[in-house]
């Protein structure tokens, strides 16, 4: 059952802008609306006006204006009004959340794959799909719009062009799947450029129209944020920042190169680095543990670590102009751990009468990438079939 046409597709201008404004930051008072926007307290009022009588926005209960102290009815938007799914898939498992319209999670489930086709992939979002929305169904009410993101580039929003994880190396016309088989839009994403998009529209970085995002896992990730769209390229989910030369005397990566990001910073090669000098096998929280604990081995592999990704903060701070970097992913507890080495790396590498980086670390599950699948759907509902238009390169 597909959900009526979004009353946010026809909105242009100053509409769109008031609109999307309340959605990203309400609930605001009038006053506060119009000094954001530049609009005169009679032009919020002429536009304000159809977007309330069409239920798209709402007045909340009266309140005080921090400003001049008079009473007011702050403008929002109904986060119960959709609901969307988001889901994350792996080469092992999908990771599915339920959330509403500014992306909050309502609920999180997850499955094994059976099996790395796209029937399988299709066919357990559904089934976690029809867990999460149970709720819904009773009351009579759909999703939305659906959002599922891969480690791998995709194109239009809609195709798979290679997922390694899953061993897609051939088209993949996921979004068509999705929609035939829950009946709603579904967006498809690239894992790193919806968790890029999550944290521009939801998340720390909102008020922010230049940042950066930094994955540390099984990979390392890259995401940019510039005058205030998420910058996407064919090459995005290619893995590109992975190859960045970071140490000429680091140890090699599976394609040969050394020194490089997956090299010094990647879950399995810090791991590798480590299980050999100690001569046993350890797990990564081990050893973050020992090298907190001041183990030679584990310290001196951890202290190199924490040294690359310092200088890969600087370079991508350098080169982009950004102040501030989310720093986040699954192995993201090295930057916790290996602070000291991070820091020092950065001003060794920063001009000294740089602005001083703004570095936000985000410890994070795999609910959280789903979420980024989520928040891409959203930006589709509201936006008009894809995420916001992107910056290429």
């Amino acid at each position: 059952m597909h959900p009526p046409p979004s009353p946010w597709t026809p909105l242009a201008g100053a509409s769109r802008a008031v609109a999307l404004e309340v959605l990203l930051r309400g609930p605001l008072p009038r006053s506060e609306l119009a000094r954001r926007l530049n609009l005169s307290a009679g032009s919020l009022t002429r536009i304000a006006k159809p977007l309330l009588d069409s239920g798209l926005l709402v007045e909340e209960g009266t309140s005080h204006d921090a400003r001049n102290g008079r009473p007011t009815r702050p403008l929002d938007v109904v986060p119960a009004s959709h609901h969307f799914l988001g889901a994350k898939v792996t080469g092992e498992a999908v990771h599915a959340v339920l959330t509403n319209l500014r992306a909050e999670v309502i609920g999180t489930a997850e499955a094994e794959l059976p099996g790395r086709t796209p029937a399988d992939v299709v066919a357990t979002v559904r089934r976690l799909t029809d867990d999460l929305t149970v709720g819904l169904t009773a009351e009579g009410r759909h999703i939305t719009g659906a959002g599922v993101s891969v480690g791998g580039p995709v194109a239009g929003h809609a195709t798979v062009v290679k997922a390694p994880f899953l061993d897609w190396a051939e088209d993949v016309p996921l979004g068509a799947l999705l929609s035939d088989a829950l009946g709603v839009p579904a967006t498809v994403d690239n894992d790193l450029l919806a968790l890029t998009r999550a944290e521009h529209w939801f998340g720390t970085a909102l008020d922010h129209d230049r940042f950066a995002v930094l994955t540390i896992g099984a990979g390392v990730g890259y995401g940019l944020v510039m005058h205030d769209r998420v910058v996407d390229s064919p090459d995005a989910g290619v893995g590109l920042v992975g190859h960045f030369p970071l140490d000429p005397l680091g140890p090699l990566c599976p394609d040969g190169h050394r020194g490089c990001a997956v090299a010094m910073l990647s879950i399995p090669s810090i791991r590798a680095a480590i299980s050999v000098g100690l001569r046993r096998s350890v797990t990564y929280d081990e050893c973050l543990d020992l090298a907190a604990d001041g183990d030679p081995v584990a310290a001196a592999v951890v202290r190199a670590a924490g040294r690359a990704l310092g200088r890969l903060i600087a370079a991508v701070a350098n080169l982009t102009l950004t102040q501030k970097i989310v720093l986040t992913g699954e192995g993201i507890r090295l930057a916790e751990v290996a602070r000291a080495a991070i820091d020092e790396a950065v001003r060794r590498d920063r001009d000294p009468r740089a602005r001083e980086l703004s570095l936000e670390i985000q410890p994070i599950d795999f609910s959280e990438w789903a979420r980024g699948a989520a928040a891409a759907a959203i930006q589709g509902y509201v936006l008009g079939g894809s995420p916001v238009p992107r910056l290429e390169f």
